[in-house]
């Protein structure tokens, strides 16, 4: 049967297909925020001693960035002195480990923001970091569900058999890494590494996307036109990041108008424009592969693949990653079906190095049609946004834990659905949900 296509928005970042091809069960995901629950598990045990406080921090419709922010504002402390293992989805309830070093539990009492909690968990000599995160549990609700509960239930069942038949789903960054309303991270980043930083800084102000305001729209507009003055004054105060690169190109006349413009946003967020370019490309990949019929859940001779750590996750440091030969494929097809090893794509960067066969030629053919080499990966002109890159699976493992199936109280005469799984760190729930609610 043929592969089932993505709608435009998913081909505009890199994902082309639907890996299960069992009729979806409609309805839409994130109608409010408690419909989308997310609760980190990490590798840490904590104790009463120690120089960082370990807090709990639940929120709710927040970004991670921003309330770490606000946060350390309220407690007068650098925002450098919190450590989070994880960003987390802004509309949704979360709850996550943080450490802050050098504060008393009785300081926490300070911090009174609306749908914030910190409750502190214990202390720790180590901060909280990317390496504790193990991944993340979902309860998640999808709404406006039509048909009866038994022929849902059944469209479910199909689907969540194909993927364990599959040994789960293609491993897709999915679309937060890019933005909702505006996907345009990956133009950026892909403009940033080859020099083009004018069309960069203007890319990210004046592109409009059809879900902004219309007050947005007409600003970048006016920018679009070259009226950076009357656009500084049109854009709106919610767009801060547009309004302080407005403000530095009206300020300075110079040629380095642009590369300050761009400096005045937050080191992470310029390092983000490069990784959404690097997740569009690892997309591209997956859906080449897909295109060709290879395997996931298989390696092929001169796939590259990586082996689980002792936490029970695919480890993609450099030392754990293997070139597959003639005389290694049966072997580990047999770990790979233990899921102690995992077939992999690359993030690409300037250290990259190819797979061989098929998979070699599909990552060479994804680079020429981007017209992008390896080398333009690392930028001299903002030497902090280069990448080395890294290998990721091409495949993430789901397993429901629990699904009901029930009336649905925003919608009468429809249905709603709740899911439980279970995702290793770096994947994406809407990866998942997407093959169940086919778009």
């Amino acid at each position: 049967m043929k592969l089932k296509e993505s709608p435009e928005f998913e081909k505009r970042i890199g994902i082309w297909f639907y890996s299960t091809k069992a009729v979806g069960i409609g309805g839409t995901i994130k109608t409010k925020p408690a419909d989308f629950i997310v609760h980190e598990i990490t590798n840490r045990a904590e104790s009463e001693e120690g120089k960082y406080l370990i807090a709990e921090l639940k929120k709710e419709n927040w970004d991670t960035h921003g309330v770490i922010r606000d946060i350390s504002r309220r407690l007068g402390v650098s925002r450098n002195r919190i450590g989070f293992a994880g960003t987390k989805d802004k509309f949704a309830v979360t709850s996550q480990k943080i450490s802050i070093w050098n504060v008393d539990e009785k300081e926490l009492e300070r911090v009174k923001i609306a749908d914030v909690e910190l409750k502190k968990i214990g202390r720790s000599n180590k901060a909280v970091s990317l390496g504790d995160l193990c991944g993340n549990e979902f309860e998640i609700v999808i709404r406006g569900i039509e048909g009866k509960e038994e022929d849902i239930t059944g469209k479910i069942a199909t689907i969540t058999t194909e993927m364990e038949n599959a040994g789960g789903v293609p491993n897709f960054f999915g679309v937060q890494r890019f933005g909702t309303r505006r996907p345009i991270t990956h133009v950026v980043g892909k403009q940033l590494i080859k020099g083009e930083l004018k069309e960069a800084v203007m890319s990210y102000i004046a592109d409009i996307f059809p879900e902004e305001s219309e007050e947005a729209k007409r600003a970048r507009q006016v920018c679009k036109e070259g009226d950076i003055k009357e656009g500084l004054k049109r854009m709106p105060t919610f767009l801060r990041y547009e309004k302080a690169m407005l403000n530095e190109l009206v300020k300075r006349g110079n040629e380095e108008k642009f590369l300050s413009a761009f400096n005045v946003l937050p080191k992470n967020l310029r390092k983000l424009f490069v990784h959404a370019y690097q997740a569009y490309l690892f997309n591209l990949v997956l859906s080449s592969r897909m295109t060709q019929d290879l395997p996931f859940n298989e390696a092929l001779i001169d796939d590259v693949v990586c082996f689980r750590n002792e936490f029970g996750f695919a480890d993609t440091d450099r030392g754990r990653v293997e070139r597959v030969t003639e005389d290694k494929i049966e072997g580990i097809n047999r770990l790979i079906k233990r899921g102690r090893a995992f077939v992999t794509a690359p993030a690409f960067g300037y250290e990259t190095e190819f797979a061989e066969g098929v998979e070699g030629e599909i990552e060479r053919s994804v680079l020429d049609e981007e017209d992008v080499e390896l080398n333009d990966f690392y930028t001299e002109k903002i030497p902090e946004i280069s990448s080395k890159g890294i290998r990721r699976p091409i495949l993430v493992p789901v397993k429901l834990s629990n699904e009901e199936v029930s009336d649905d109280d925003m919608n009468p005469g429809r249905k709603k659905v709740k899911l439980n799984f279970f995702l290793p760190k770096g994947s994406y729930a809407t990866v998942v949900l997407r093959e169940y609610t086919k778009g």
